[in-house]
């Protein structure tokens, strides 16, 4: 598996969840399982089943994030000297050309992309587009409801 970028905020977050899921949901559902085996015959123990089928899914999300944690390139955007080129981790405050409003948002990894917090992946249209570009540049991009072109009024690493 080859490496894949990700910010050094989407690392902490992912070590964060490593964390929680080896510290509190592991012991909790290992509880569960064992108060679950209290109760009697296992053939009909839908607490049983519940907790076993809980902890496959938390053993697999353990297994899934120390893979992702192992093949990422963590990327400070903070470190970046890009000389003011739109690359990862970059934020970028764009103007919509058909109807000039604004919005800003940072490119980042496929599992740090939100909507809701103006993160967009890296591979997403819009971030191809941006990327390589410029301030005072024009993207033009290929949305399924028609071409826009963004105005890139400013790119940050913050």
């Amino acid at each position: 598996m080859s490496k894949f970028p990700i910010t050094l905020r989407g690392a902490e977050l992912l070590r964060e969840e490593l964390k929680r899921l080896k510290t509190v949901d592991r012991p909790s559902v290992v509880a569960a399982i064992a108060e679950a085996r209290s109760h009697g015959d296992l053939s009909e123990n839908a607490e049983y089943d519940a907790a076993k089928e809980r902890q496959g899914f938390i053993e697999g999300r353990i297994a899934e994030v120390e893979g992702k944690l192992g093949h990422a390139q963590i990327i400070d955007p903070a470190a970046l000297d890009a000389d003011g080129r739109v690359v990862f981790g970059a934020t970028v405050d764009l103007e919509d050309m058909d109807n000039a409003q604004q919005v800003t948002y940072q490119i980042v990894g496929d599992d740090e992309a939100d909507l809701k917090q103006n993160k967009i992946s890296l591979n997403s249209p819009v971030a191809r587009a941006l990327i390589g570009k410029f301030a005072g540049d024009v993207a033009e991009v290929q949305t399924p409801g028609g071409r826009r072109e963004y105005e890139i009024l400013d790119v940050r690493y913050e």
